[in-house]
């Protein structure tokens, strides 16, 4: 099975904190093109269930689409959006059990719109998780002052009626699960 590895953050510790299971609807914004998220939860939501790979960037979700189809992924959809804006991607409403956004949120100009975007497409008792860079590898990660600090991501959260029930703490990065309230 293609992975990027566990070695930063394992996916398969978070789909157990949030229950992830078979015929499950998810999402990982920003995919990047290793799909993190994407692979693995594939494999534990089963044929049953859905996975979709957002990014911004084409070619990354080309490689995402072909290592999909060489491994047998069918639930892997690949879906283009700007999830900085508001009602762009086009998976509906309220329709998904869990949003991932690996490592992203400190890329965007506009954390508030994409987590506002993540909490239009979550159900209710949906979670989002949002981990990001707690310090630098060498050259791996965003300078410190680029870092979204935990807070910054708990304040945005709430604002769309998303409440924090659990963080993961881990050696370079943090996980904060956030379940959607309304």
């Amino acid at each position: 099975m293609t992975h990027s590895g566990t070695a930063l953050v394992d996916p398969y510790k978070i789909f157990d904190k949030i229950t992830l299971s078979p015929g499950k609807r998810v999402a990982d914004l920003g995919c990047g093109r290793t799909g993190h998220f994407v692979f693995p939860a594939a494999k534990t939501v089963g044929e049953r269930g859905i996975v979709y790979a957002v990014d911004v960037v084409k070619d990354v979700l080309e490689s995402i689409k072909s290592m999909a189809r060489d491994e047998g992924y069918d639930n892997v959809h690949v879906v283009w959006s700007d999830i900085e804006l508001r009602g762009k991607t086009p998976i509906p409403d309220k329709t998904l059990d869990a949003c991932f956004m690996m490592n992203v949120l400190f890329l965007l100009k506009n954390k508030a719109g994409a987590i506002k975007e993540a909490a239009r497409m979550l159900a209710k008792d949906g979670r989002l998780v949002i981990t990001d860079w707690a310090k630098q590898i060498g050259l791996l990660g965003p300078k410190p002052e680029a870092m979204v600090l935990p807070q910054q991501a708990i304040e945005l959260a709430k604002q769309e009626g998303l409440e924090l029930v659990e963080k993961i703490d881990w050696d370079y990065n943090y996980s904060l699960v956030f379940k959607k309230m309304v």
